[in-house]
């Protein structure tokens, strides 16, 4: 494996390899190989500071970098509040599990209280017969052993 693909793997499995790295139109990023356009950390940093040192528009440097300008704000706002760990993105999907809120997760315990031996099968129809949600019966069983964790 060449040390580009070692990389980009790199970068992909950080989840910061830039999806887009031929929408970079920057002479740096076209010439220079410490500049790396599918680096998307190194290129929202190059993006932001392009208009606070080098004077360039954020519509010129949004266009130059291949991004929205919503995009480029959204860029500054994060760099602003947290460096530049903030322009590293977040993990996509839900943080928590959404599905289980306090009251679906409340019924699942009192359920299993009732009846220890009830099986997981029962607790999904339950909670889609009670609250409508379709939940995968794994999610239910995390839930329950996060909630076991908690209680003494």
């Amino acid at each position: 494996m060449n040390q580009k693909r070692d990389k980009s793997e790199h970068l992909r499995r950080h989840g910061i390899l830039n999806r887009r790295p031929e929408r970079v139109r920057d002479p740096l990023f076209l010439s220079e190989p410490f500049f790396d356009p599918q680096d998307l950390v190194q290129v929202r940093y190059e993006m932001l500071r392009r208009v606070d040192r080098d004077g360039m528009s954020v519509s010129e440097s949004a266009r130059t970098f291949g991004v929205s300008r919503p995009t480029w704000y959204q860029a500054a706002r994060a760099f602003e509040q947290g460096g530049l760990a903030a322009l590293v993105p977040e993990r996509p999907g839900p943080r928590r599990a959404h599905k289980l809120d306090d009251d679906v997760l409340e019924a699942l315990i009192e359920a299993r209280r009732a009846t220890p031996d009830i099986t997981t099968s029962a607790l999904v129809q339950l909670v889609h017969t009670r609250f409508g949600r379709s939940v995968h019966r794994r999610s239910i069983e995390r839930a329950l052993k996060r909630a076991q964790k908690k209680t003494p």
